[in-house]
């Protein structure tokens, strides 16, 4: 959890920063415009690509500590890709309602304390049963208000927050194999809320947007396995996704 809540704070940091440079633009000199008209238009298209980082954020049961001390499951956040399109609806000046359909793909592996969890485990293999590879690909639909402020040149930071849908195709929920047979369970739906930031750059041809966004899991995505014992879900009550992802967007 260490990766998302310091980049978490990062956006947090930016998001004030910006406020504060919108609230104090300062008087520049007049560059050629480009795209002057761009953001007038009601509906406009786009595209984008990107990268993620995942982890897992674990709720316990009472007695996880108190048998295990301080040990935690430890996530192994691995960068993966995003890439997906736009749909931008004008609200206001100074508001847009963005749909942003997407392809998600990351992964993230899990190391398990071997002790106590593993001592009436049968055939016990520490490389093998305290290790889980969770590889996830998520058809990613967001409903994002985009909170501009006001363009400067060619020039226009913005503020992003909403909902998304993710389907995982990944997620094995319907699978009868368990973590007994190597076969770790989540979800297949869930849903989240982001927040993010990023910045717009008018191009002579095109509008060029690099974003940062948090997104955050409201929804347990563990699926039990058939011994509520397990090592690997007997002591977990809630999983949740926290990602980080950077987009590049073309419109």
């Amino acid at each position: 959890m260490t990766f998302i809540k310091k980049h978490f704070l990062s956006i947090l940091s930016i998001i004030i920063i910006s406020e504060n440079i919108s609230a104090q633009y300062p008087d520049v000199r007049e560059k050629v415009t480009n795209l002057p008209n761009f953001d007038d238009r009601i509906i406009h298209y786009g595209y984008y690509l990107g990268f993620n980082k995942y982890d897992f954020k674990f709720e316990y049961d009472d007695n996880f500590y108190s048998n295990l001390g301080s040990k935690d499951i430890e996530t192994i956040a691995k960068s993966g890709f995003n890439i997906g399109l736009i749909g931008d609806l004008r609200l206001t000046e100074f508001f847009n309602l963005r749909l942003e359909p997407g392809l998600y793909y990351t992964q993230r592996d899990l190391i398990y304390p071997a002790e106590p969890l593993f001592n009436d485990l049968y055939d016990f293999n520490e490389n093998q049963d305290t290790k889980r590879n969770i590889k996830s690909t998520y058809i990613h639909l967001p409903l994002i208000l985009k909170i501009n402020m006001r363009r400067i040149n060619n020039f226009r930071p913005f503020l992003l927050t909403g909902f998304s849908f993710d389907y995982n195709l990944s997620s094995n929920e319907k699978n009868r194999d368990d973590n007994l047979t190597n076969v770790f369970r989540t979800t297949t739906n869930n849903f989240n809320y982001e927040l993010g930031l990023g910045f717009d750059f008018y191009l002579y041809y095109f509008k060029f947007s690099p974003s940062i966004r948090g997104i955050f899991s409201f929804e347990n995505e563990l699926i039990m396995d058939q011994d509520p014992n397990s090592p690997w879900t007997g002591k977990i009550l809630n999983m949740f996704s926290r990602g980080i992802a950077i987009n590049l967007t073309f419109e």
